[in-house]
């Protein structure tokens, strides 16, 4: 499998390493591309966000990165656009629309920051009814693509992170409403992320999304692409044959990966 991976992080927002030291960890592990995706800046969260003069810089640096490793390695710049940013311009390779926060009583509330915060919204805003949270969590992941205009979705189901460790019941309504998120995007035609990143970080043992979404992302005719959220140049690449497998497992024959000339299938 052509090693690549379109969703990473660094010290510009709150990966651990500079882009730099990102494409050369890259580079030695025989990756074909890499792909940098900062997370878009969100005024309320500027601990976790590109701030918009790190915007500026990462650009930049992106940019130079792409003259060094030419003809070596192909690099892109991407952004991981959130459904609470701002639009962003055009300069960008491709980009992921992620939700990575509910918004409630004029504030708003993570829900993958750790088990305990995600509780407690539930408890204050949601009278303790975790569906009915995950309901409204995935009616905004169903609109990511018209808030973001992505190329990538991301990490569906991320509300699910901490299952494992804080384990909750899949009902119907859970299911249901996971399940009519992914029918109002195929028609969209955008490709749908397998990410590993929980497993790197030790929250799983398993990929977003799981494996009934990805079932039904198989039978409705969706396109994947598989990634790592690294954080950490260390975990470069960390899960993806893993994920590969769990993809063919649910149906999938191919994964898309991007090049110079754009998106391509790839046998998996």
């Amino acid at each position: 499998m052509i090693r690549t991976d379109l969703h990473t992080h660094t010290v510009l927002c709150d990966g651990r390493d500079t882009p730099d030291e990102l494409v050369a960890e890259a580079f030695k592990r025989g990756f074909s591309s890499i792909g940098i995706t900062g997370h878009s800046y969100v005024p309320f969260d500027e601990d976790c966000c590109m701030s918009p003069e790190n915007t500026e810089r990462y650009k930049a640096g992106i940019s130079a990165l792409k003259e060094r490793y030419k003809g070596k390695m192909d690099i892109f710049l991407g952004l991981e656009q959130d459904y609470y940013s701002a639009v962003p311009g055009n300069e960008y390779d491709y980009i992921i629309g992620s939700v990575h926060y509910i918004m409630k009583d004029g504030k708003y509330h993570p829900i993958d920051l750790d088990p305990e915060t995600l509780d407690n919204t539930v408890d204050k805003y949601y009278n303790g009814d975790f569906d009915s949270l995950a309901e409204e969590y995935f009616s905004m992941v169903a609109d990511v693509v018209n808030k973001t205009d992505c190329d990538i979705i991301g990490h569906i189901d991320l509300i699910s992170k901490f299952f494992e460790k804080r384990p909750k019941p899949l009902t119907d309504r859970y299911k249901n409403a996971a399940l009519g998120a992914v029918r109002a995007l195929i028609p969209f035609g955008r490709l749908f992320e397998i990410n590993v990143g929980a497993m790197t970080r030790g929250y799983r043992t398993s990929p977003f999304p799981a494996e009934f979404i990805l079932k039904e992302i198989y039978s409705l005719g969706g396109r994947i692409v598989i990634n790592g959220d690294c954080h950490n140049k260390t975990q470069l690449g960390d899960h993806l044959d893993t994920a590969a497998e769990i993809a063919e497992q649910c149906g999938f024959s191919e994964r898309y990966i991007l090049t110079p000339e754009g998106f391509r299938a790839e046998k998996l």
